[in-house]
């Protein structure tokens, strides 16, 4: 697995990170206003809050050669959040820090 920092790619072992991938669909595509912008993708994310599962991305992908490609209104997604392992806790210890 790989991260993006300042325009270069990390090499970081997907054995390090926690992940949760949480189904989606794209609602709409959204044209720039001015042509320097980008064309950016709404997903709605499926299991997150109603006042927060609405993401918007760049609507730029790429494909397994190499190509840029661009989703579709309507098409089902995945969305995954990863977070180094040093960066969470346990469900145990949020228990403990409540109950303290």
């Amino acid at each position: 697995m790989s991260e993006v920092h300042d325009s270069a790619t990390v090499e970081v072992p997907e054995e390090e990170k926690a992940t949760v991938t949480l189904p989606g669909t794209v609602e709409k595509i959204i044209k720039p206003p001015h042509p320097a912008l980008p064309e950016l993708a709404q997903i709605a994310v499926d299991g997150a809050e109603e006042l927060y599962r609405e993401i918007r991305i760049e609507n730029t992908l790429t494909d397994k050669n190499g190509e840029k490609v661009k989703l579709k209104e309507g098409t089902e997604v995945e969305v995954t959040v990863e977070a180094p392992l040093e960066a969470t806790t346990s469900h145990s210890e949020e228990e403990e820090d409540a109950t303290a």
